[in-house]
């Protein structure tokens, strides 16, 4: 199990999720797996990009290593904020892991298509989603050397 760090420091990750049952999920893979990471939780779209620029209420905190966005979300739609991300200068380094129920064709290739780092389906076992997890942690942060 990786230590949850680059270059000595811990990973900060944005969880991008409005289903309360989902974030109880990651947040409980997460302790689990004694993920040592800084996990941001934001229930919608908008609020994740204020977040990712760090406006209003999010403007102490700190830039994400990595984003788990789902996409269906209230107020502006998780395609819509990956595609923000992706096209923004200061944000289109940052890795999106797109984590979300949809098994679509469509879905998976318009993530791609818009620069999705990854796109995984979300197991409803809670044993196989510690598994998701703790796989996206060791794949981002022991094998992926991340931006500063």
């Amino acid at each position: 199990m990786t230590d949850g760090k680059t270059d000595g420091r811990p990973i900060e990750v944005l969880l991008v999720e409005d289903d309360p049952g989902d974030v109880l999920l990651t947040t409980e893979a997460f302790e689990h797996n004694k993920v040592q990471n800084t996990l941001h939780v934001v229930e919608d779209g908008e609020k994740a990009m204020a977040f990712l620029r760090r406006e209003g209420e999010y403007s102490g905190k700190p830039r994400p290593d990595l984003v788990l966005l789902d996409l269906n979300l209230p107020r502006k739609d998780g395609r819509e904020v990956l595609g923000e991300i992706k096209d923004d200068e200061e944000l289109r380094s940052i890795p999106v892991v797109v984590l979300t129920t949809s098994e679509a064709d469509e879905d998976i290739l318009r993530s791609y298509r818009l620069h999705a780092n990854a796109y995984v389906t979300k197991p409803v076992d809670f044993e196989r989603f510690v598994s998701v997890v703790r796989r996206i942690d060791d794949f981002f942060v022991t094998v992926v050397k991340l931006p500063r």
